[in-house]
């Protein structure tokens, strides 16, 4: 069962293991995921925002739908902040910086998304170097990511983008990459926001497991 890190009457913080699904998806043998687990235990709870399933990390809970809407208005709005600890193939040029870069479906490859500058929609990520690691074919940089914009596989195609794809990647990373390691190397470590009752500032991380 995911460790839950903070439960009131109005919402849960879930720290969501790596490969497991956010939500259901098709197929009578996809049907395990977070949700389900967090509403076998509390029945009213509805999940805010989602994770990949190779992504681990701290995922968001409402309880009942007024809660749910407040909080979707604060992603909405920008007001949830969030930051994700990855470790990347190849050394990152800059210290830190941002990559505006508008994403879309890849129709011919779904689920994929890609670089899309005529159909796509904005999407902005700020990043910051941790530490640099290794050289040659070894070398890899561990990130700090914080999604300005939620578009899916958002940090994953824009590291790609860069010429870093995330260790382990089953969709982005070479397949040498996801033969050698067990999962992907993206973990949602931070998420901070106003309670949306008692209007205390709230934040809450998750060690990165790797």
């Amino acid at each position: 069962m995911p460790t839950v890190l903070h439960l009131d009457d109005d919402l849960l913080v879930v720290d969501k293991p790596a490969g497991l699904l956010s939500v259901p998806a098709r197929g009578a043998d996809r049907q395990d995921c977070l949700a389900a687990r967090i509403q076998a235990l509390h029945a009213d709870a509805l999940i805010v925002h989602r994770l990949d399933a190779p992504t681990s990390g701290l995922v968001l809970f409402a309880r009942g739908l007024e809660m749910l809407r407040r909080m979707s208005l604060a992603f909405e709005q920008r007001t949830v902040g969030k930051q994700y600890v990855g470790v990347v193939h190849g050394h990152l040029a800059l210290d830190e910086g941002e990559i505006d870069l508008p994403l879309g479906e890849d129709a011919a490859n779904r689920p994929r998304q890609i670089v899309d500058h005529l159909h796509g929609r904005r999407a902005l990520t700020r990043y910051r170097v941790l530490a640099r690691m290794g050289e040659g074919a070894e070398a890899c940089t561990r990130v700090a990511l914080k999604p300005v914009t939620g578009r899916a596989h958002q940090l994953r195609v824009h590291l790609l983008a860069l010429g870093h794809p995330i260790l382990g990647d089953p969709l982005y990373a070479p397949p040498a990459s996801v033969a050698r390691f067990v999962r992907m190397h993206l973990h949602a470590t931070r998420i901070a926001f106003i309670h949306p009752r008692t209007r205390v500032p709230l934040q809450f991380e998750s060690p990165v497991p790797f």
